[in-house]
């Protein structure tokens, strides 16, 4: 190969990754960042009074992964429902007004999704979230996601796998009906073994490891 052509190769390579790096930061820069913004402590009332209105949504909370975030000491806008919902200092002031804090309910799938990585882009499995499919398509968190009435608990899905990707990807079930098939139907894999769905880099947004065979792997051996 001619070192000129080698030499083009590694600054298309170079001006991609340049890209993609700006890309990355201009659009996390756009999700809500807690630790940046001052916060009036003053205004946040604290999950025990949300309580004494929302008792059952308050015994759900509890038995969920978010319940966690009451303990946290980075201060009072990541604690408890008002990491999410905003301060309530107002809400309780004004007897419910639902206008006094962030409703989930009617809101566009941009603003919900910013709403959650707020606390979520930080981990690596939601830090390519912007470039993913479901939010290029307004897919929100919530579309898969109920911190207050899921049905599968560990990650709050709105409905086990594979029915829940089922209900978007239709075209895709029958695939798994085939003589040759990942066991997906038969619970031994699921759609989330392959796919990021928070997004990624790869085709498919297909998870990457060191040695791509990797992922295939787990499965058969999970398999037998």
């Amino acid at each position: 190969m001619m070192p000129g052509l080698t030499l083009r190769r590694l600054r298309v390579v170079l001006l991609i990754g340049l890209l993609v790096f700006c890309f990355s930061s201009s659009s996390r820069s756009s999700t809500a960042d807690k630790g940046s913004t001052t916060y009036d402590s003053t205004l946040y009332v604290g999950s025990e009074t949300c309580k004494t209105c929302h008792e059952d949504i308050y015994n759900k909370f509890e038995t969920t992964p978010h319940w966690k975030t009451t303990f946290t000491k980075k201060g009072p806008q990541w604690q408890g429902c008002e990491a999410c919902h905003g301060p309530g200092k107002e809400h309780v002031e004004g007897g419910g007004d639902k206008s006094k804090i962030f409703v989930f309910e009617g809101k566009t799938a941009e603003q919900v999704s910013k709403r959650c990585l707020g606390c979520h882009e930080y981990g690596e499995e939601h830090a390519n979230f912007d470039r993913s499919q479901h939010n290029l398509n307004d897919v929100s968190c919530i579309s898969c996601h109920s911190p207050h009435h899921a049905k599968e608990k560990q990650f709050l899905l709105v409905n086990k796998q594979p029915e829940l990707c089922y209900g978007c990807h239709t075209d895709i079930k029958q695939d798994f009906n085939r003589p040759f098939r990942h066991r997906v139907e038969q619970g031994l894999i699921q759609c989330s073994d392959c796919h990021n769905q928070h997004g990624g880099f790869l085709t498919r947004q297909v998870r990457a490891t060191a040695s791509q065979d990797q992922v295939c792997f787990k499965f058969r051996t999970r398999a037998g």
